[in-house]
């Protein structure tokens, strides 16, 4: 039995059509299939692979580690360096309130994590998010989803959650002295990236003070330089309480975060102790590989070169098909008429060796979120494949 045969037969599948290409080389912005052919990655493994697949200095730092101790005990007993040398790297790149790093296994693990600690610093039980927000796909996370379609198939849910609309000044009279915590994302990207404004976010963040809840933003898609910025939340002026983070976290291995100042952090260590606790959470390859990405990153300064390469995109993606193309730096959606063109358009150019896909709130929507370090001539090639693709529908 071939591999493809075995894939299907023992890896559990969560789609009736997954893409299906047997991966044998990832390196820079591009994936080789088992047959050797080459693919432009435009979507960079949802947001992950920022600096680019195997960037040379991770590898090293993953050897390195691996070379000294991998597990060793729980999170959070062990001084371990990794841990210690990304936390301290994280904490001088955030503004001061923002120095303690609870580090996790995944995005939605910091969302649980969060959610917890606002519940045990505030001593309150009721958290509002926003519709068409995705924080995750596990239990608590799914309650704060903003979507009914993925929530309803897995009630009961948390009891407590408040739904709102996003970036609506209505919203902002739901923030109660009965909320422990607004959970909420500078650019709701599964729906289709749709940016708040930055008046609403600071008027949020106000109405949060005035009624002492925490504001937590969740930027597991939008940190490390995705939009221009090293953390999207810059741009707009304002510093969250709880700032969420994943996915280029770990520099392309399982990597969370939940970063809150240090007396917030605090409750989880009382009343009970070991408020919240991971085994494999901060594993020391995950925080070597982090750490290694996030100083690429920072020395490169690619955020630097996000908005020229964003502009790059919009500029030779013009067609009548495309119904609109809305960015956030290189997290961009691409609107089509409906779904199926836009899968016939995905496939069309995966056979042409461009990968990418779709929005889980917006299929109809083209997803491009390549590596940062993507070129201007790969764009333009990535680009003609595209409307190559979009002349033939």
């Amino acid at each position: 039995m071939n591999r493809r045969d075995l894939f299907y037969q023992h890896i559990a599948q969560t789609s009736s059509s997954p893409i299906g290409l047997e991966i044998s080389l990832a390196e820079g912005t591009c994936i080789y299939d088992a047959g050797g052919r080459k693919y432009i990655d435009l979507i960079g493994g949802i947001s992950v692979c920022n600096v680019g697949h195997r960037h040379p200095e991770v590898v090293e730092a993953i050897k390195r580690q691996a070379d000294q101790y991998l597990h060793v005990l729980v999170y959070g007993e062990l001084i371990q360096s990794p841990q210690v040398d990304y936390a301290t790297k994280l904490a001088e790149c955030l503004p001061s309130p923002l120095n303690s790093v609870y580090f996790t296994n995944s995005g939605a693990e910091a969302v649980e994590g969060a959610m917890k600690l606002a519940k045990r610093f505030t001593n309150r039980t009721n958290i509002l998010a926003f519709n068409e927000s995705y924080h995750g796909s596990t239990q608590g996370a799914l309650s704060i989803m903003g979507d009914e379609y993925w929530r309803n198939a897995y009630r009961p849910l948390l009891p407590g959650i408040i739904h709102a609309e996003h970036n609506a000044d209505a919203s902002l009279e739901l923030v109660t002295e009965s909320v422990a915590a607004v959970f909420a994302e500078t650019v709701q990207a599964e729906r289709g990236v749709f940016a708040a404004s930055s008046p609403w976010l600071k008027a949020l963040r106000k109405r949060c003070d005035e009624m002492e809840a925490l504001l937590i933003i969740d930027e597991v898609q939008t940190g490390f330089g995705r939009t221009g910025s090293v953390w999207n939340f810059e741009q707009h002026g304002f510093v969250p309480d709880i700032l969420l983070l994943g996915k280029a976290l770990g520099g392309g291995l399982p990597l969370g975060a939940f970063i809150a100042d240090r007396k917030i952090m605090l409750s989880l260590s009382e009343n009970p102790a070991l408020g919240h606790i991971t085994t494999f959470g901060g594993h020391p390859l995950s925080c070597a590989a982090g750490l290694a990405a996030f100083e690429v990153l920072l020395r490169e300064k690619y955020h630097d070169q996000v908005e020229a390469k964003s502009h790059l995109f919009r500029s030779l993606l013009v067609h009548p098909a495309i119904r609109a193309l809305r960015s956030s730096g290189l997290l961009m959606a691409l609107e089509f008429d409906s779904f199926e063109i836009n899968k016939k358009i995905i496939d069309a150019m995966l056979r042409n060796g461009v990968l990418t896909d779709w929005f889980l709130f917006a299929p109809h929507c083209m997803r491009l979120a390549p590596p940062l370090t993507i070129s201007d001539d790969e764009i333009r090639a990535a680009c003609a494949v595209m409307l190559d693709a979009i002349a033939h529908l």
